[in-house]
């Protein structure tokens, strides 16, 4: 049954999903227009709203291509390459890669989103190389299907501004909050592990489940990483270039750092970090400066997608909040619209289904947090909710529909060398399995 299913998603997607750039200019299309019946403003407003947005992730876009390059030459690195080959032949047979990479991926994104779909999809391809048999676009869904978790775990931007405190915790929540809230009431609350704890043995299961009786099988020389050329040392500046010293030395530079760093603030692994890890522990790995950037050079490739649409999803953010004359916009009446239909009790699931929906438009969890928390956190302080659930009821949804959001498998697809359509047929069971179990946490256990 659910191999028909499974089938009859993966036709659908293909058919009718459109690449991720259309999706993105369809997308924008939606909101505008919308956002104009819904707020009265005209072509003219809208257009500057979708204009001022339009390069406000310039920042964020370039550290999403960092991330993308720089975890991608690192698994090119000779080391790497043959740990993840011993690790890929773990698994008997396709169903047990297809948990691994499961797990792989939800371990990485528990610790760090940006860790955890650069991982999943190096591991994906080295699995694909070592196992006879595995359906590579379920491999590759699998690995990104990881990400449902991150928003629950260590670099979730919503309970990490919850724990921030100070007069930018009070504007963001509107008011209802002025004081910080601890992890232990957002990250470790009991809900949210159980929430997790369920994902975790679930999609596994679930992934595994939905192997096609006929998979799509990818030629593994097709993913075997190209041998770096040999660097000339005929002269002094070609023997600089391809000199370990000058690596080890801008590494040990880098180590005092990090030793710095995380002597004062723990394990606190921001985006930053996480790119500055990947890049020199991939110059480390490479040994020198010319073997390393041949890397970066070969790399670089797969970041078109992220470069050219980022900015879009920019300008819908800015038209969703894009406000008239009176401040209404169109992401506060989609908010409103959820809350006017919420009590206490279903306030926790209407917060997750709305911030659901409003993540199609706008797939980032700051931009969420900006569109949502200054309305959800006063209501639900009004319907006797407490903050933390709200604001993690909102961290769930952001998660939850980035399955059927392209936006955030670029990275990984640009590494897995798939498309949006390879793998979205897969990720949209993985939504309706993963809504039922945050829907169900969020309205049995808080």
């Amino acid at each position: 049954m659910l191999n028909r299913i499974t089938a009859a998603s993966v036709y659908l997607v293909q058919r009718f999903l459109p690449s991720p750039f259309v999706f993105a200019i369809l997308l924008t299309l939606i909101v505008l227009f919308a956002a104009m019946l819904a707020t009265g403003q005209g072509l003219t407003a809208m257009a500057q709203h979708w204009g001022n947005g339009f390069w406000n992730l310039l920042a964020f876009t370039m550290q999403m291509s960092l991330i993308l390059v720089t975890g991608h030459a690192l698994a090119r690195a000779p080391a790497i390459n043959r740990l993840l080959d011993r690790m890929a032949r773990v698994p008997q047979s396709p169903g047990q890669a297809i948990i691994l990479v499961t797990l792989v991926a939800l371990a990485g994104s528990w610790i760090n989103w940006g860790f955890g779909l650069v991982i999943g999809a190096v591991f994906a391809r080295a699995l694909a190389r070592q196992v006879r048999g595995v359906d590579y676009p379920l491999l590759v869904a699998a690995a990104y299907s990881g990400f449902l978790i991150w928003h629950g775990g260590f670099s979730g931007s919503i309970p990490l501004s919850l724990a921030s405190g100070g007069a930018d915790l009070a504007k963001m929540t509107g008011g209802a909050l002025s004081e910080a809230i601890d992890v232990g009431q957002t990250m470790f609350a009991s809900y949210n592990l159980i929430i997790i704890a369920v994902l975790v043995v679930g999609l596994p299961l679930l992934n595994w489940a939905m192997q096609p009786k006929q998979p799509k099988q990818v030629d593994p020389a097709l993913l075997k990483e190209p041998e770096a050329d040999a660097v000339p040392r005929e002269t002094a500046v070609q023997r600089l270039d391809d000199s370990r010293i000058l690596g080890l030395v801008v590494v040990a530079l880098a180590l005092l750092f990090f030793y710095r760093y995380f002597s004062e603030n723990g394990l606190a692994l921001s985006l930053n970090i996480v790119i500055s890890i990947f890049l020199f522990a991939g110059l480390l790995l490479h040994g020198t400066p010319e073997r390393y950037m041949r890397a970066i050079e070969e790399s670089i490739r797969g970041i078109a997608g992220i470069v050219v649409q980022f900015p879009f999803y920019a300008g819908i953010m800015g038209m969703m909040v894009g406000a008239n004359a009176a401040g209404l916009s169109l992401g506060r009446l989609v908010t409103d619209r959820f809350v006017a239909w919420s009590t206490a009790d279903t306030f926790p699931v209407l917060a997750f289904l709305s911030a659901g929906l409003v993540n199609v438009f706008v797939p980032s969890g700051g931009g969420q947090w900006a569109v949502q928390g200054p309305i959800m956190l006063p209501a639900g302080a009004a319907l006797g909710v407490p903050p933390q659930v709200t604001a993690m009821a909102i961290a769930w949804g952001d998660a939850w529909t980035n399955m059927i959001q392209p936006f955030w498998a670029l990275p990984l697809l640009g590494i897995a060398g798939l498309g949006a359509r390879d793998i979205m047929g897969y990720c949209l069971l993985t939504l309706v399995f993963s809504g039922l179990v945050i829907a169900g946490g969020l309205y049995f256990l808080t």
